[in-house]
């Protein structure tokens, strides 16, 4: 591995780094790293991570009977018709 200097950073630049790292727990060369990385194409970012929660009220509320009816037709759904394989 090599060293690189980067030589007029702003005091500014220097504050935001530092507070960056600090909140995603990483030391400045670190964050300094994976910006550089992703920068240049070598990382690259996840999409479609957001995690929703607009259903979670529905989560838990089926009761036994309704979860087999629908359980039962995700079943029936689910099967293989042997004569449209042949």
């Amino acid at each position: 591995m090599s060293n690189l200097s980067i030589r007029g950073i702003d005091p500014d630049l220097s504050t935001t780094l530092k507070l960056q790292a600090q909140a995603k727990g990483k030391s400045v060369n670190q964050l300094v790293l994976e910006v550089l990385k992703e920068h240049a194409g070598y990382l690259k970012k996840k999409q479609f991570t957001q995690e929703y929660h607009d259903l979670d009220v529905l989560f838990g509320q089926w009761t036994e009977s309704e979860f087999q009816i629908i359980q039962g037709k995700i079943d029936h759904e689910s099967r293989i018709d042997e004569a449209l394989w042949k």
